[in-house]
């Protein structure tokens, strides 16, 4: 282990697992006797694409049917000089050769925020400037103010509500100047202020597809465009824009492609992971979204400092939240703050898949010590303060455990 870690080994890890995923994904592509043509391709038509290949050769390949899945870069402001050594993009980050002592980081999206921790936990003095009033803002309020404590015990500075102007780069640094008239300076500044859909040199306009102002193609529950034969999935479609479900976007676009049926998992049932310091993941509905829809429903906690694993692993600020519909007793939806979040949320996902109630999680039986006890332990205190709510009222409209 090196004691003193820098941004250059994170890089070449990065690399190598990289690395490792393209073989895996070309052995596979190889086993199932797909066609790789290696090169830059681009609409020659609705059912032709022209592919400059990287020995020279200029090809035509034609297709009854098309899956645009190119991805997105890093949105930059025009009025903004990257020289990706000062001033940097989100993929740029990656090439620093130190770990900066003080970065404001622009934007505080899932990008930034992971940016943000990461950095953090390094000993960088982070600085994030967001113009909106608040951090991942599609999160459960609750986790997320619990992600923002951390972050700034961890000496991260939030500046929201304010927009930059200008960043100015000198000899010593950078200065980032607001409109509000607050000056940051800072060895690095990162902009992480969105992504941009990277369709402008497929020449789309030759298939029939017009992009939005990010270079996104808009398409149906089926994930066709405009022009039926031709699909779009993963990032250039816009949120969530996450690596496992721009997966299963392809797969279902392939089977409605070939005419196979792909299933009948809600889409919206799919797990969200934020690999930030300590990591958040959910699926399902925010208590926001509940209540602005008017469903009943009732909140069941747990915290990792009650069980035991959260004390073997010292993890004493993580918690795991259940929305549970107070009539129908269904999981609504699944919110984890702390260590291994990301694995944790599939147990809610699959009973919720399942449409599984409040009622399993209560009898099921974890194994101890782990972090998946905390869905009993959540699971009983909501199923404590419904049947609270049933005797004050004495409506008798709860069940006793391990009855329906």
């Amino acid at each position: 282990m090196k004691s003193d870690i820098t941004v250059a080994d994170l890089s070449a890890r990065t690399m190598h697992v990289i690395g490792k995923e393209i073989d895996v994904i070309q052995s596979q592509l190889a086993r199932n006797h797909v066609a790789l043509y290696l090169g830059s391709g681009r609409f020659a038509g609705e059912h032709e694409i022209a592919v400059d290949g990287i020995d020279g050769e200029l090809m035509t390949i034609g297709a009854e049917k098309v899956v645009v899945a190119v991805g997105t870069r890093p949105a930059r402001p025009s009025t903004v000089e990257f020289d990706g050594e000062t001033i940097v993009d989100s993929d740029q980050i990656l090439s620093l050769d130190r770990v900066p002592r003080s970065m404001v980081l622009v934007g505080a999206g899932v990008i930034g925020i992971e940016y943000a921790s990461m950095f953090a936990a390094l000993g960088t003095k982070v600085t994030v400037v967001e113009q909106r009033p608040r951090l991942l803002d599609f999160c459960d309020r609750e986790i997320v103010e619990s992600l923002q404590y951390q972050l700034r015990d961890r000496g991260v500075t939030f500046r929201f509500g304010e927009v930059v102007k200008t960043v100015e780069r000198h000899p010593a640094g950078t200065l980032t100047i607001l409109e509000s008239g607050k000056k940051i300076p800072a060895d690095t500044v990162l902009y992480s202020a969105g992504r941009q859909g990277v369709t402008d040199k497929l020449d789309i306009e030759a298939a029939g597809l017009v992009a939005d102002k990010r270079g996104r193609l808009e398409v149906n529950e089926n994930f066709q465009t405009s022009v039926p034969h031709i699909y779009a999935v993963g990032d250039v479609i816009g949120f969530p824009a996450l690596a496992a479900t721009s997966m299963e976007q392809g797969r279902r676009a392939a089977y409605h492609a070939f005419g196979e049926p792909a299933g009948a998992t809600d889409m919206r049932n799919q797990p969200i992971g934020i690999y930030s310091i300590p990591e958040i993941s959910y699926v399902g509905k925010t208590e926001e979204e509940l209540t602005a829809e008017n469903q009943p429903f009732e909140v069941g906690v747990s915290r990792y400092r009650e069980l035991a694993r959260g004390a073997i692993m010292g993890d004493s600020y993580g918690m795991l939240k259940l929305l549970i519909h107070a009539e129908t007793r269904e999981l609504l939806g699944v919110h984890v703050f702390g260590s291994n979040a990301a694995e944790l949320v599939h147990i809610g996902q699959t009973v919720m898949g399942l449409g599984g109630t409040v009622d399993y999680l209560v009898e099921a039986v974890f194994n101890y010590p782990t972090l998946a006890e905390g869905y009993k332990v959540a699971a009983l205190d909501a199923v404590n303060k419904m049947r609270a709510i049933a005797r004050v009222t004495g409506s008798g409209e709860y069940h006793e455990l391990g009855t329906e």
